[in-house]
């Protein structure tokens, strides 16, 4: 691997299907693959930032010796309806159950990660507007 580079394989199994794997062996399947359903190139975009915002308000919560019992991060998004079609509107939902934990430092951690540590957010904010909101609950508490 080249200094700075990272690099992944997508390899064409059948169909529109691709298997994507990472230098230390993580895959993912892109389209359907033997009847079962994987995920879409634009769709994982979303799961990227998700996951990316994810790790770094649970990092921040932690640093700041808070103790999170789940967090989940909802994503909706619309694409143009003309190529390239890419993601237009983005929303998040984040919700984070635990005991005593301020909103203010939810929403710092948010705001920290939106605007300073998810690169992936950064990059889909170039083309798409990102917008956000949260909910603290409850351990056990029903997010519906």
């Amino acid at each position: 691997m080249t200094e700075g580079w990272t690099e992944i394989n997508a390899v064409w199994k059948d169909e529109m299907a691709f298997i994507g794997k990472n230098a230390a062996g993580g895959t993912v399947q892109m389209g359907t693959l033997d009847g079962k359903p994987g995920v879409g190139p634009m769709t994982l975009l979303l799961m990227a930032v998700a996951g990316c915002t994810g790790e770094d308000i649970i990092s921040i919560l932690k640093k700041k010796r808070l103790a999170p019992v789940n967090m989940e991060i909802r994503v909706r998004g619309k694409r143009a309806t003309e190529y390239p079609m890419v993601w237009t509107d983005i929303h998040l939902t984040y919700l984070i159950w635990g005991e005593s934990i301020p909103a203010k430092v939810v929403e710092q951690a948010i705001q920290l990660s939106e605007e300073k540590y998810c690169s992936v957010g950064l990059m889909l904010g170039r083309v798409a507007k990102i917008t956000s909101e949260y909910r603290c609950l409850k351990p056990g508490e029903n997010a519906d």
